[in-house]
């Protein structure tokens, strides 16, 4: 799937520059001119790359990246905040408000040319965390007390779907112990219910794993991921 790009930015000049340089590298972006539109836009779909202007009516760059951040398609999104304020205090507000790099204006082509080749790497290995590999493997998930024997339908290196006989509401905090290929000490970890299909199948994203368990995991899935046509 293409990468896609969001522009939010009052200027219509600064937003076709941007949008030159990202289609330049094989990406599709599109312009929002008015800052009230991108919520709706944002929950609706996935962005690899935002950028948003510092200053704007309501809601700003600031107040745009901490939704992104707050979504659930975009929070993972790489946030670039447009910006003529060159103040240190500036740069503390937009990374506290979950932006990734800084852009100043005026923009100079070449160098923003160099920061969206950048970021095709930051793309990458979120894609590359986000891929979901068919994979069968034995996983006991703790719920209040219950237990409930499931198997993987797939995996990523974010988050499991598991076929269960029974379901939780999305929301559950579970814990789950989960075992990886032929190794006989299971991976444990606390994960999120964000999903439910049908009567017998969850989403579970992973919240606390251990530095060990997260290598191992890696280790197992990332030759799955990596191969050809995956």
């Amino acid at each position: 799937m293409q990468p896609r790009a969001l522009i939010v930015d009052d200027e219509p000049q600064t937003c076709e520059l941007i949008q030159s340089v990202v289609n330049s590298v094989g990406m599709h972006a599109l312009i929002l001119n008015s800052s009230a539109k991108a919520p709706a836009l944002l929950g609706r779909g996935r962005f690899d790359l935002v950028f948003l202007d510092f200053h704007m009516t309501s809601p700003d760059g600031v107040e745009l990246a901490r939704q992104v951040r707050q979504s659930r398609p975009n929070r993972t999104s790489t946030i670039v905040l447009v910006s003529d304020d060159q103040r240190p205090s500036a740069l503390t507000v937009g990374f506290e408000a979950g932006a990734s790099l800084f852009l100043y204006k005026p923009i100079d082509r070449d160098r923003l040319a160099r920061l969206v080749r950048a970021t095709q790497g930051l793309i990458e290995q979120e894609k590359r965390r986000m891929r979901r590999v068919p994979v069968k493997q034995k996983v006991m998930i703790r719920f209040g007390g219950q237990d409930v024997e499931a198997e993987t339908v797939d995996m990523s290196l974010n988050g499991v779907l598991v076929k269960a006989h029974r379901a939780f509401a999305p929301g559950s905090t579970v814990r789950l112990s989960m075992q990886l290929g032929k190794e006989t000490r299971p991976m444990t970890g606390v994960g999120s219910v964000v999903r439910i299909i049908g009567s017998d199948q969850m989403g579970i994203q992973f919240d606390r794993l251990s530095v060990a368990d997260s290598e191992r995991l890696q280790g197992f899935l990332l030759p799955m991921i990596s191969r050809p046509g995956s």
